[in-house]
């Protein structure tokens, strides 16, 4: 029989960790039979007709789909017209979206044979053995369907179809399955972020994550750990995402991997890794400063600032801890650290928000997401929505609507300002700028709710922009809102344009620059000659030099130039030297 494992991803540049562990370790436990599976990798930007069709050319007996919040709708679309053209394919589904429901989706969705719940090798793995006793002959449909646990499926009996629930197995041993990635060519990594797992389960209980449910933490043999790390560090993989809930809950396993990875530096792999930062201490950052700036990033959920919050939603964290090592990781200046948040939890009210919102910007971090809560099936949030007066969407992502705390107006305006930062702060291309306006605000929220009221007042929230309107846009901001502001801000939006690209198109914003022509000139004439400060443009003459690089004159006449072969490996700025032009 021919297996199909289908993952429709949210972007083209993702993996799905989980077919590739089905897909292993059912190769692996049924070498003898060796069944004939193949992943078929899809994402949301496929048409269904596109997905459709690759299945239908495939063939498959069984067809599995990993379903996840941002691509169920999208499979229970498929779901409609699969059977029309492959009425003997079984479907079957597998993933957390379907997990805490599954008798639900059985009676919706007739055309599905069954559901994995939960960790799914080991029932992929033996539903593969089911089907071949079938293909050879040694059994029939349906029998031995009561043995496989973690399944829900269809029983019909004197021609009353009814549906059976297995209980779930127990959490398996990791190191029992194979590395996923073996067979993939070079060219499958090319582009991509390659999800890692080196444990499952969670040590916290954190209300909305259904990681909760399952608290036993596992780790994978860090000896196989490291051959597999040698794998992607071999083959030059861009990025790594470790999916560990928490990376380093142990401490021990959390350094002997970076050091690993920090001694086996290939100078172009990055890897991301998930991380409780009260869990750090003084020896961990000195290890992580001695990173290559750009080897590895770090996210943090913080989720909130306030304790009764943090209690509310059975979380552990001690913010002073984590206000400390945030800094001295930030202190090394190599390591990108993404800090989350979370809007709708319980007790947190809009002002609380913006409290929590400033305390976490203070920190500095590299990026700040601002996520809304998800009610997740399954999860203790979903049982507290009564208690809580806790509104959210009905169909995926779940996301809070109101809550006692919370109306839906203030998530409307959490939203506006949520754009604001990721446009502004979260891209890094306004670093000078938002640094000076920061300056202008008695507390760090008020600059970006000032630019979502600017944003609103203009109509500009509903209209896609280029990089450069944005510019546009908070300068005729700056304009009214800061006048005596403007000849500084327009130096420094000019400075931040600069600084990530070399545009040939000057905005009507920037100073004009023709009553420097002539020193600018001289200058690369001079540089050519001395290559004082552009290293790696030997063989260049003048010209070249000033159409590869670029000069930037200030108000207070101070001159800039920036190096655009030399960027910043943690932000790709251009590199700056403040310099002396001719006459």
């Amino acid at each position: 029989m021919k297996y199909l494992l289908a993952a429709i991803n949210a972007k083209y540049i993702h993996s799905n960790l989980g077919v590739y562990c089905l897909k292993a370790y059912a190769e692996q436990e049924l070498s003898d039979l060796a069944p004939e599976i193949s992943i078929g990798e899809y994402t949301i930007n496929h048409s269904r007709q596109q997905i459709l069709a690759d299945i239908y050319e495939k063939r498959p007996d069984v067809v599995g789909f990993s379903c996840y919040i941002w691509n169920i709708e999208y499979v229970t679309g498929l779901l409609q017209d699969l059977p029309k053209i492959l009425p003997e394919t079984r479907i079957w589904l597998g993933g957390p979206e379907v997990s805490y429901n599954s008798k639900e989706l059985l009676q919706q969705f007739p055309q599905v044979t069954g559901i994995m719940a939960g960790e799914g090798e080991e029932i992929f793995a033996r539903l593969v053995l089911y089907y071949e006793k079938i293909r050879a002959g040694s059994g029939k449909e349906g029998d031995g369907l009561e043995e496989i646990p973690g399944i829900g499926y269809r029983l019909a009996k004197r021609g009353v179809e009814e549906i059976r629930i297995n209980p779930r197995p127990l959490p398996m041993d990791l190191n029992r399955i194979p590395f996923p990635y073996n067979n993939m060519k070079e060219e499958d990594f090319a582009h991509r972020i390659i999800y890692y797992e080196s444990s499952r389960g969670c040590p916290y209980s954190c209300s909305y994550c259904l990681s909760s449910i399952e608290r036993a933490v596992r780790f994978r043999n860090l000896k196989g750990v490291k051959e597999e790390l040698q794998f992607f560090l071999d083959r030059k993989v861009s990025q790594v995402k470790f999916v560990d809930r928490t990376f380093n809950c142990s401490k021990p396993h959390a350094m002997e991997i970076w050091t690993y990875i920090w001694q086996h530096d290939n100078g172009v792999t990055n890897f991301h890794f998930e991380i409780a930062a009260d869990c750090l201490d003084e020896e961990t950052v000195l290890l992580l400063r001695r990173m290559r700036p750009g080897l590895i990033q770090l996210e943090i959920g913080i989720q909130s600032t306030n304790p009764k919050t943090i209690e509310a939603i059975r979380r552990k964290m001690d913010l002073d801890q984590v206000k400390r090592m945030v800094a001295k990781v930030r202190a090394g200046r190599n390591i990108h650290q993404h800090l989350d948040l979370i809007a709708g939890l319980p007790f947190e009210d809009f002002e609380q928000f913006c409290h929590s919102f400033d305390q976490v910007y203070r920190m500095k971090p590299d990026q700040l997401q601002l996520g809304f809560l998800k009610v997740l099936k399954g999860s203790y949030m979903e049982e507290q929505k009564r208690s809580y007066d806790l509104q959210a969407g009905e169909l995926p992502p779940y996301e809070v609507l109101s809550t006692k705390w919370i109306s839906f107006q203030d998530i409307l305006r959490l939203k506006q300002i949520e754009e604001m930062v990721e446009v502004y702060y979260n891209s890094g291309q306004f670093i000078q700028t938002i640094t000076h306006l920061e300056m202008l605000f008695s507390r760090p929220i008020q600059l970006f709710e000032a630019l979502a009221d600017w944003y609103q007042k203009q109509n500009l929230s509903e209209v896609g922009h280029s990089r450069q309107k944005r510019y546009e846009i908070m300068f005729q901001w700056i304009q009214a809102q800061f006048p005596e502001e403007t000849e500084t801000l327009r130096d420094t939006l000019t400075m931040d344009l600069y600084l990530r690209d070399n545009v040939k198109s000057r905005p009507a914003f920037a100073r004009n620059l023709k009553n420097w022509r002539d020193q600018i000139r001289l200058f690369y004439q001079k540089e050519q000659k001395e290559e004082k400060f552009l290293k790696g443009y030997q063989g260049f003459d003048s010209k070249q030099l000033a159409n590869m690089t670029h000069i930037e004159v200030t108000k207070d006449k101070k001159a800039f130039l920036f190096d655009y072969k030399n960027r910043d490996p943690l932000n790709h700025n251009a590199a700056v030297f403040e310099i002396c032009l001719p006459g």
